[in-house]
């Protein structure tokens, strides 16, 4: 615990085994209450791997998308009684090292969410991001908080942590199963006007490490200009995308039987 709040750790994975007990390892676990890993029905030894490192361990009967999978641990974070919620990748690009940080920011009251950004600091490129990701990063940056109205140093890491609070009251089950749910998200925190912070992370590139490839990151490009597009249209009320309306079906339940 932190400040008297509990914070658990979700871990959304697909074909994790040579990676996740490194991601596990590495878990300030003096801090960390829970560890929650759901397992996207991966075609390796994923589940099995976690259930001995002694994680709570969550496996869908097929692949389900990277969003749905983030919905599950959401989900289930809130049924087990978390404060906190640190969204880390188990394919160790990114360090635990920071989920202290991170949750103190949110235990602390100074921010409702917090990501760990790759590009504060100068760390992306040095640590092997291919040059494409970085230019296109940092264009589709610059377009949402042109058109959002923020000053994200980037939109795109996978290594964020939310209140309880937030994950409550967002409309996450009607955000997209597929990547551009990482997208929706902060574009959904930043309509509801939570308020976001940012933390310098170093990160990895390596062979073991996820990574969509260029036809599936074009594709997310695309969708996240029409997710920074559908925020302007709701505000001046010329369209209603689900995803920011506020909706109670949208929301995640915090009692009774995962969604899955």
């Amino acid at each position: 615990m932190l400040n008297n709040r509990k914070i658990a750790v979700v871990l959304p994975a697909y074909n994790a085994a040579k990676t996740v007990q490194r991601t596990v390892d590495e878990i300030p676990l003096e801090i960390v209450d829970d560890i929650i890993l759901t397992d996207d029905a991966s075609a390796d030894n994923t589940a099995a791997l976690a259930q001995k490192l002694g994680l709570h361990v969550i496996r869908h009967d097929r692949n389900r998308g990277y969003g749905a999978n983030q919905k599950t641990c959401y989900e289930a974070a809130l049924q087990r009684g978390a404060d906190i919620v640190v969204m880390l990748h188990p394919d160790y690009q990114y360090t635990p090292l920071l989920v202290t940080a991170m949750a103190s920011m949110i235990a602390y009251d100074q921010y409702d969410c917090v990501l760990a950004s790759r590009i504060l600091g100068n760390g992306a490129l040095r640590g092997g991001m291919p040059l494409y990701k970085y230019i296109s990063n940092r264009f589709l940056t610059l377009m949402q908080n042109l058109l959002i109205g923020q000053k994200l140093s980037e939109y795109h890491t996978g290594y964020r942590a939310w209140s309880r609070a937030v994950i409550e009251r967002l409309p996450l089950l009607c955000c997209s199963d597929d990547f551009v749910f990482d997208n929706q998200i902060i574009v959904q925190a930043a309509y509801f006007g939570f308020r976001i912070g940012e933390i310098s992370c170093p990160t990895k590139y390596f062979e073991d490490a996820s990574s969509i490839n260029f036809k599936r990151s074009v594709v997310y490009g695309v969708g996240v200009l029409k997710t920074a597009l559908q925020f302007v249209f709701k505000r001046w009320g010329l369209a209603h995308p689900a995803f920011l309306d506020d909706r109670e079906d949208c929301r995640l339940p915090t009692t009774g039987p995962l969604l899955r």
